[in-house]
């Protein structure tokens, strides 16, 4: 598996709390970092691959991803 990607992630070195909200904490903070970054893509399709249930992953919360593999299935 190649993970050379994640070295160019914008996450690289940010505070982990972001991308880990508690609960009722906005993910807001996590998700503009994701939407500037070169690898959100193939980090929400590892994200997805993994079935990570926990954090913000390619600039999706974990409830937007369940939605995204619900919507991906009907297709």
């Amino acid at each position: 598996m190649d993970l050379a990607w994640r070295s160019r992630a914008l996450c690289v070195g940010a505070d982990e709390d972001l991308f880990f909200p508690q609960t009722g904490k906005s993910a807001r903070a996590a998700k503009a970092i994701c939407a500037r970054c070169p690898v959100r893509m193939r980090c929400l399709a590892e994200a997805l691959d993994n079935g990570e249930t926990y954090g913000v992953w390619g600039g999706l919360t974990p409830e937007e991803r369940r939605q995204l593999k619900r919507r991906l299935k009907v297709a």
